[in-house]
């Protein structure tokens, strides 16, 4: 494998510049000093920020975008060995890295990396840690999967030993990691594309946590089933955390909601018992914040500052993000697209004041819509009225012999309201005549659904 001096910067060029990741990695690169450009199909914020930065954005992706000057290329796990960028840098025989092993290379510069995994929850703990360490005036740099508010993107370069970042399972990038703190958040079946089903995701976690040294920590959730086969034997410290598991390292109680949903709780840790209150919805971020708040401690960041930063963590965007109210219909966007984040995001819209849940779903991924079919249905029907956009194909070709009407007839067998409409606009009109005032509509997909709850707003 190719490996970066980085003492010496050189050129380095992103295929799939644009991705949320890579032009993190792109700015870091960019801020150390380093030649940075890169393509991407179209363009986004993500790239006009990177250009505003002087780094070089290429729109459509050319063999003649890669040329002799260039020390290092580094492709996203989305490109193809047909992609013309692919092959150009194959035939020129350049230096080449994925952009997990490059992130796996920029870990070793800093004395404390920690990483962030699991099937849900990365981007939110991540902003949870990163919201402590930024209170606590560490100076980390942070690389998230999501538009982090405190920072106004998805990076930020410090100046101190802390780096902090999501490590996901797909495609095992996460393997290339060289972390001195690890997270498992969760773990279940996913991205089916790649692997084979869920021993095979559990191996992936299991050798994640290998690569954590003697003096790092892990750690994990506690209700993972069966997950002494993850931590038993491992070199490194472990700590459990759990929503209600009183066994656990870090667990809560006296769990209480506000009229927004917004959970308060008893945390009970290693070094005594805590009182914490949230700015985001849902029960699930009181395991994500536990998390967060271990992590704390094992970097002696003092518990007031973790408690307070906590409480004034709002989220990232596409995690529960109010965009705004019409005729007295409140919009909220969501992440969430796959069946465990559906419910989770569903529930903690069950303690947010409305009277009729609309929820407008995009699936993401045929793969991923066939191998859970009954377990989306299942999940939408935690809404009173449902709504179905078009499978948002993103890297596949092959739709199975699947489509969103499926998941339409999937979901009124079981009794639920559901609609199925091949446009946005006619979505949006449907919307517009049927939503009433203090309803709530959440727009719910990884693709490009929240345009809808834009486009109804003006925004």
């Amino acid at each position: 494998m190719y490996k970066i001096d980085f003492s010496h910067p050189c050129h380095v060029y992103f295929v799939g510049i644009g991705g949320i990741s890579m032009s993190g990695l792109a700015e870091i690169l960019a801020d150390a000093g380093f030649q940075v450009s890169g393509s991407d199909r179209q363009k986004s914020a993500l790239t006009e920020g990177l250009e505003q930065k002087g780094i070089r954005v290429f729109y459509g992706q050319r063999a003649g975008n890669i040329t002799s000057d260039i020390d290092c290329v580094v492709f996203t796990s989305a490109i193809r060995e047909d992609n013309p960028e692919y092959i150009a840098t194959m035939e020129q025989k350049l230096p080449h890295l994925t952009r997990a092993e490059l992130l796996g290379q920029l870990m070793k510069n800093y004395r404390t990396s920690i990483a962030i995994s699991g099937t849900h929850g990365k981007t939110t703990t991540t902003s949870m840690i990163s919201e402590i360490l930024l209170q606590a005036d560490t100076d980390p740099t942070i690389s998230v999967g999501g538009i982090y508010k405190s920072i106004g993107g998805n990076i930020r370069v410090g100046g101190s030993e802390y780096f902090v970042t999501e490590a996901c399972e797909y495609t095992n990038s996460f393997l290339s990691f060289f972390p001195t703190v690890g997270v498992i958040l969760n773990i279940e079946e996913d991205h089916l594309d790649f692997f084979k089903d869920l021993n095979d995701i559990r191996r992936s976690f299991r050798k994640f946590a290998e690569l954590l040294p003697r003096e790092g920590c892990l750690v994990i959730n506690g209700d993972i089933a069966d997950r002494q086969e993850i931590t038993d034997g491992l070199q490194c410290r472990v700590i459990t955390y759990s929503i209600t598991d009183t066994h656990a390292d870090y667990y809560a109680s006296d769990i209480s909601h506000d009229a927004f949903g917004h959970p308060a709780f008893t945390a009970h840790t290693l070094s005594g018992t805590r009182n914490v209150t949230l700015s985001v919805s849902g029960d699930h971020n009181i395991g994500n914040a536990l998390a967060a708040l271990a992590l704390a401690d094992i970097l002696h960041i003092d518990e007031t500052t973790s408690v307070k930063a906590l409480k004034s963590f709002s989220g990232t965007d596409r995690r529960f993000e109010f965009k705004g109210s019409i005729a007295g219909v409140n919009i909220i966007d969501d992440y969430a697209h796959h069946p465990t984040e559906i419910t989770a995001t569903l529930k903690a819209a069950a303690n947010y004041p409305h009277k009729t849940l609309w929820c407008v779903f995009q699936p993401h991924t045929y793969t991923r819509t066939k191998a859970f079919l009954d377990d989306f249905a299942k999940a939408l029907c935690l809404a009173d009225k449902v709504v179905l956009a078009d499978i948002y194909a993103a890297r596949e070709t092959d739709n199975l012999g699947i489509s969103s009407r499926t998941l339409q007839e999937k979901i009124q067998a079981l009794g639920g309201e559901c609609y199925y409409f091949p446009t946005f606009d006619e979505i949006e009109n449907f919307l517009l005549e049927n939503c009433t005032k203090d309803d709530l509509l959440i727009t719910m997909g990884a693709g490009d659904v929240h345009k809808i709850g834009e486009n109804l707003l003006g925004i």
